[in-house]
């Protein structure tokens, strides 16, 4: 035998193991099929992330300034209005408690009423 036909029976020999069913099915049966499957959902991460970057979102919503003209010449908020009732065991009623907060360029969290609200928020 000579070299050409010796190498010729060694390629159709490893053409035939390659091609036959038998040893394909074993190959087959050897790898697996890739799935698909979602990794479980751990909350735990979002919540931590959401509770401490609310306070950096929220702090300067409450500390932004609410009238553009405070502590101008052109501030309307800067006008109170007072009424003195005639009777004198009742006190003057004035709107500068609830514009002089805003008029000396205050935010949200200096209103009367948002005061207690806005401390219920995170931030500064």
């Amino acid at each position: 035998m000579s070299l050409t036909t010796t190498s010729g029976a060694l390629a159709a020999l490893g053409a035939a193991l390659l091609l036959s069913p038998a040893v394909a099915g074993t190959a087959a049966a050897a790898a697996k099929e890739p799935t698909a499957q979602l990794q479980p959902t751990d909350v735990a991460p979002a919540i931590g992330a959401l509770g401490s970057t609310t306070g950096y979102v929220t702090g300067p919503v409450k500390d932004l300034r609410l009238d553009p003209f405070a502590q101008s010449s052109a501030d309307p908020l800067n006008n109170a209005v007072a009424v003195k009732p005639d009777n004198p065991g009742m006190r003057p009623v004035s709107s500068s408690a609830v514009t002089g907060a805003l008029s000396d360029g205050g935010g949200a969290k200096d209103l009367p009423v948002l005061k207690l609200l806005m401390g219920a928020v995170p931030g500064h």
